[in-house]
């Protein structure tokens, strides 16, 4: 095996942290900057409205607790192999979250949260975060298509023969999962999967789909509020189902993390289209969104991205660990 020199391996390190910051930073600005939907002059004059201090420190605060409750599912998950630090947490949550921004469905964040690792847990580690955003996927699934169902159902967007045909499918692909459970792909199987699940501890579950749930309400309400501060007068429940409905087929789309916004958009602008509400609001509130819990998180995590560094495993760490 070729062996890189130390002062080129450091070398190689910054270089690929500068390109990871450098990078987030530029899609960053081209987003905000390029975005010929952002009507910034009535964005202005409604701020100018209706600023609050109390208003704007509760809309930031909502940021906080959607990311700090990410954090603590974290930590409760690690805690399976070992207790970290509420820091240490944060550190790999925002740093993974920085070096996720340019791959599909953040996909980056799984490598990037093993870096802070031993090699020998990597797939341990890939498999918690996989359980970390996968109970996230499924409250979106669950609360989306009632959202679907409640807006369809006052909306008729599609037909209930559709809606049947929908859960036809549905049924279907559970069923070939169910009966195709123990089919064995390059040894991993849904059967397998089902196993090491339920060998972590169900406290740590039970705590994990609490803070899940916390989360999604949050982020949720947060959408809501955002809503209100624009002067859009609608039902709590219809706004509530909506917003459900545009995260979860936001949510099933393919898409990069710095273009979440443009795609949770579109799919916002034609749903609160139905509802009456303009598009550059949509299209600002979307965009909010992202900055408030994708772009000021990354900011941050930018600073754990350059002061990275790579673990140097010792012995009694390659001893001690299970495979």
């Amino acid at each position: 095996m070729i062996s890189i020199p130390h002062k080129a391996k450091q070398f190689l390190v910054l270089l690929i942290k500068l390109l990871i910051v450098g990078g987030a930073f530029y899609f960053i600005y081209s987003q905000l900057a390029n975005n010929d939907k952002l009507d910034w002059e009535k964005f202005i004059i409604l701020f100018q409205k209706n600023q609050s201090v109390a208003g704007i420190s509760f809309i930031l605060l909502l940021s906080v607790l959607n990311r700090f409750f990410e954090i603590l599912k974290w930590q409760n998950l690690v805690l399976y192999l070992h207790k970290i630090s509420l820091s240490e947490a944060t550190k790999q949550v925002l740093g993974a979250l920085t070096a996720g921004l340019f791959t599909p469905n953040g996909v980056g964040e799984y490598a990037g949260k093993a870096l802070f690792f031993e090699k020998s847990k990597a797939k341990k580690i890939v498999f918690l975060n996989l359980i970390c955003n996968g109970i996230q996927m499924i409250l979106s699934i669950v609360f989306g298509i009632f959202g679907l169902l409640y807006f369809n159902a006052n909306y008729n967007i599609i037909t209930s023969k559709t809606v049947l045909i929908l859960f036809g499918i549905c049924f279907l692909l559970f069923g070939i999962l169910f009966f195709s459970k123990k089919i064995n792909i390059k040894g991993y199987s849904i059967e397998r999967m089902i196993h090491k699940i339920n060998e972590i501890p169900k406290s740590i579950h039970q705590k994990n789909i609490f803070l899940a749930i916390c989360r999604y309400l949050v982020f949720s309400h947060q959408y809501y509020f955002l809503f209100l501060a624009f002067d859009v007068d609608l039902p709590y429940f219809t706004l509530m189902t909506t917003i459900a409905s545009v995260y979860f087929l936001a949510s099933s789309l393919p898409t990069f993390q710095f273009l979440d916004f443009a795609v949770k958009g579109s799919v916002a602008v034609h749903f609160f289209g139905i509802l009456g509400v303009n598009e550059w609001i949509v299209v600002f509130i979307s965009t909010l969104m992202w900055f408030l819990n994708v772009v000021l998180p990354v900011i941050i995590g930018s600073y754990y991205v350059m002061n990275y560094k790579i673990l140097t495993p010792t012995l009694s760490e390659g001893e001690g660990d299970e495979t």
